[in-house]
């Protein structure tokens, strides 16, 4: 945000010159207490130029929910796996936040599902982890 003296400034304008473009509608500004100010989004607009560009502010934490359903797995497989992934959840060696993980099995349809909350970085670790069991499940032929 800009003052109309910045303004003014910047443009080799008199404040008045400036004060009038904003009364006048020209140049867009937002008035605190008795003085304008001016975003370098407007000034770039008054002159046809671009706002510059700033860096983006720290970002806040990162959290990735994935939910993974498999289909046409026994109760003892839904086991093993959920028992496996569990155990990966909890061995991660980065100091990040906790893995959450929920397993849950639908014995009428044969389905396991597993719903994993947290960082991307652990969460990409443990689908990849879990790719690698089923695939290892389907080559057996142990899986339709």
């Amino acid at each position: 945000m800009y003052s109309v003296e910045q303004v003014a400034e910047r443009l080799g304008l008199h404040v008045r010159t400036v004060r009038g473009y904003i009364r006048s509608g020209r140049l867009r500004a937002v008035r605190i207490g008795k003085q304008y100010r001016i975003a370098a989004r407007d000034l770039a607009a008054l002159t046809g130029g671009t706002a510059p560009v700033t860096a983006p502010g720290p970002v806040g934490p990162v959290e990735v929910s994935s939910i993974v359903r498999i289909d046409g797995v026994d109760q003892v497989a839904a086991d093993r796996l959920g028992t496996l992934v569990q155990a990966g959840a909890a061995t991660r060696h980065d100091p990040g936040p906790p893995l959450r993980l929920q397993t849950m099995y639908d014995d009428e349809r044969n389905r396991m599902t597993l719903v994993i909350l947290g960082d991307p970085t652990a969460t990409a670790d443990l689908l990849r982890l879990v790719d690698s069991v089923l695939d290892g499940v389907l080559d057996d032929g142990a899986r339709p």
